[in-house]
């Protein structure tokens, strides 16, 4: 039986911590002058992931969690 892969695109976009997986916003890369400016100030930072995401997220991360 072959070794479960992680996915790398979501081992670079989510960190396991004790509250869940921490997470950056989206829509904040480029683009951004037609963006008000209060809607890029709310998108700084990063955010727990939401509930009802997380057993999709910890199937792409298996192997990377045991």
């Amino acid at each position: 039986m072959p070794k479960a892969k992680t996915h790398s695109g979501a081992a670079k976009r989510f960190k396991k911590n004790a509250a869940g997986y921490k997470h950056k916003h989206q829509h904040k890369s480029h683009i951004l002058t037609k963006m008000t400016t209060k809607r890029k100030r709310q998108l700084r930072g990063t955010s727990i992931l939401n509930a009802a995401d997380i057993p999709r997220v910890n199937r792409m991360l298996r192997s990377s969690l045991k």
